[in-house]
């Protein structure tokens, strides 16, 4: 049986013993409305790259360059749209199931298919530049960097391919554990290494020049006595901020890393599976629970805690603004106030579910659902009545002048 296969086989198992008469399934948390919303979300523009069907854990995300936004569906199309207007600019068919993407960068629109296939469009009007066979499931984004094209495949590899017609260049590879979730992290690409989470709990950074390692930190160590008590994969990309690196693993840990070295400066105990995402002072997960957690930078100390979406599925974290945005397994996004936690806004999209992280540009938040449907949302703060009435009110009366002592 194919080891992708196994872990959906123990979770249909264990759906099916919660679905017994003695058991009792936990649902999704129901939403609530929110009293007094402090943010205005607004649609600024839907689209589609289309590509519906069963689901499936794929990655198919947003790329962006220029004032370009590139999405790729799940039957094989691939398109670019006006980031402010929504128009679109180009469509390509490349009659694969598409499984990862899209990676954007050196003038070139790269995804990955379930056959293992990378095919390079010219960003420009998205003709075919070159198409290759890498032998391997690609369920993540590949990432793009001046002369290489690095790619994560299911079997534990990571790829170089040449910019110019796809050859590989080099391969790095982890020892993945036979039962593993569904995915693969994206490779990142910073200060001259490819680097990528894996699904045995660690980080590998490697040259992009020939592959070499260097650093492999084992960020989560497995644990339990059970394979499914040891999953541990990294199943999202890290967050290269500065010098430093982000990541946080499924039954495993959040940790910050050095980017030089990959030495572990703290860590702390977490389950997610979609990845983190950071500002100056804080890092923020979704974790596998359905929690929003946000983090000191720093320490990893925990700042606050929202538990209010509890088994809704909850995409990776996006900062926008004054805001942090996850999306749902219905294809709500709900904004959450950065300094406390608290849920500011919520605006549904098209109602389907959320997997892929939402991206920012400009404090505009863009999503693209599992039906391959996009929103693009604008976050503004609402200004408080009271504030607004004080703004508004006017001046008070001047104060009679106090008379003349006698004598004066």
């Amino acid at each position: 049986m194919n080891i992708r296969a196994v872990v959906l086989v123990a979770a249909l198992l264990a759906l099916a013993a919660c679905t017994s008469k003695d058991k009792k399934v936990d649902l999704p948390a129901k939403l609530v409305d929110i009293p007094s919303p402090t943010v205005r979300i607004q649609k600024v523009w839907g689209a589609s790259v289309g590509g519906g069907g069963k689901k499936q854990r794929l990655g198919l995300g947003l790329g962006t360059a220029g004032d370009r936004l590139f999405a790729a569906g799940r039957d094989g199309d691939v398109a670019a749209f006006n980031l402010k207007t929504g128009k679109q600019i180009w469509r390509t068919k490349t009659d694969l199931a598409l499984a990862g993407g899209t990676g954007v960068g050196a003038g070139l629109v790269v995804v990955g298919s379930l056959d293992g296939h990378v095919v390079a469009l010219s960003a420009d009007d998205g003709a075919k530049k070159w198409a290759v066979d890498v032998k391997g499931e690609v369920l993540s984004s590949p990432a793009v960097a001046e002369k290489e094209i690095i790619v994560r495949t299911v079997d534990g590899r990571l790829r170089a391919l040449s910019i110019d017609d796809g050859k590989e260049l080099w391969s790095a590879e982890q020892q993945i554990p036979k039962l593993t979730l569904r995915g693969t992290a994206a490779p990142v690409v910073a200060h001259d290494m490819a680097i990528s989470g894996f699904d045995n709990g660690r980080v590998l950074a490697v040259s992009l020049a020939d592959g070499a390692t260097v650093w492999d930190s084992p960020v989560s160590p497995p644990h339990g006595r059970t394979e499914l008590e040891r999953l541990n994969d990294i199943d999202a990309a890290v967050k290269v901020a500065g010098d430093d690196v982000f990541v946080a693993g499924y039954q495993g840990r959040a940790a910050m890393l050095a980017i030089d070295s990959g030495q572990i400066w703290w860590t702390r105990d977490v389950s997610s599976y979609r990845g983190v995402d950071v500002d100056d002072e804080q890092m923020y997960i979704s974790t596998s629970g359905g929690e929003v957690v946000a983090m000191k930078r720093r320490t990893g100390a925990e700042v606050w805690r929202n538990d209010s979406l509890k088994r809704r599925g909850l995409s990776a974290p996006a900062v926008v603004g004054e805001y942090v945005a996850v999306a749902d397994l219905d294809g709500y996004v709900h904004f959450f106030d950065r300094a406390t936690g608290n849920i500011a806004g919520r605006e549904k999209t098209s109602g389907d579910r959320v997997t892929n992280a939402p991206l920012v540009v400009d404090d505009v938040l863009y999503v693209i659902n599992d039906k391959g449907d996009l929103t693009a949302l604008r976050g503004t703060p609402i200004v408080a009545r009271a504030a607004k009435a004080e703004k508004t009110a006017p001046p008070p009366a001047a104060e009679p002048a106090a008379a003349p002592a006698p004598g004066g």
